[in-house]
């Protein structure tokens, strides 16, 4: 069981699909290495107070090895309060589309769903868009 948020409990199941666990009822995606397979697993869910903003998402499409990849997650380390980050293994069979898309470009960042950046982490992009995430 994982918990996240700060108040009441929710439960719900995720499923784990490579080194990337889904939740199935919530916007939400957790990392955890695992071997293969897809297994549903129980996840608590703490929900958050209407009143909090939910922080952006900031997703890396990656593989590895990828020194880049790391260069970057070591510059975004100022950074990590303010938005969700999360990964995609582009060499995982069920990310063939982002494969074919980003094998020559990575690492590539998405920012709550939108392409915002490639090759390195541009700090004044990333800072507009998390200034412009906050004030909405």
């Amino acid at each position: 069981m994982w918990s996240v948020g700060l108040s009441s409990p929710v439960t719900c199941s995720c499923f784990l699909i490579g080194s990337q666990v889904i939740l199935d009822r919530m916007n939400c995606l957790f990392t955890q290495r695992v071997t293969s397979g897809l297994r549903r697993i129980p996840v608590v869910l703490l929900q958050r107070s209407s009143s909090q903003k939910q922080l952006p998402t900031l997703t890396l499409y990656t593989k590895d090895p990828c020194p880049l990849c790391d260069d970057a997650k070591e510059t975004l380390k100022p950074y990590k309060h303010r938005f969700l980050f999360q990964t995609v293994d582009i060499t995982l069979p069920e990310n063939k589309t982002w494969y074919k898309k980003y094998k020559y470009d990575i690492p590539v960042f998405h920012f709550n769903g939108q392409f915002l950046m490639m090759h390195r982490v541009d700090t004044g992009l990333l800072e507009q868009h998390l200034t412009k995430a906050e004030k909405e």
